[in-house]
């Protein structure tokens, strides 16, 4: 299990992120558009430089949804191999059976 910290840290970047997606596609259109002129595009740049850091995706991480694990994360399932491994053994994954040869 993940420390609660990190977990709740990871909610807050995805509520920020949320937040301000439509403010950051705006900004990145206007800062993107060559039709504009330089210093329109400058302003836009400085603006969107000014919010949060963590409104930013990249800053987000995959965390698996079980036990917040970050890292052995399969995107598919949205969670991490060991918490899939327990799923799988408590037969509560359709399809997927623990192998033994």
């Amino acid at each position: 299990m993940a420390k609660r910290s990190m977990i709740e840290r990871q909610k807050k970047r995805q509520a920020l992120v949320k937040k301000y997606a439509a403010k950051r596609a705006e900004l990145k259109e206007i800062a993107a558009n060559q039709e504009l002129p330089m210093e329109e595009r400058f302003k836009a740049r400085l603006k969107l430089a000014k919010l949060p850091r963590n409104s930013s995706p990249t800053r987000l991480n995959n965390r698996c949804e079980v036990t917040g694990r970050p890292r052995a994360y399969y995107r598919k399932l949205r969670m991490s191999r060991i918490a899939l491994r327990d799923f799988a053994s408590k037969g509560q994954v359709p399809g997927m059976v623990k192998s033994s040869w």
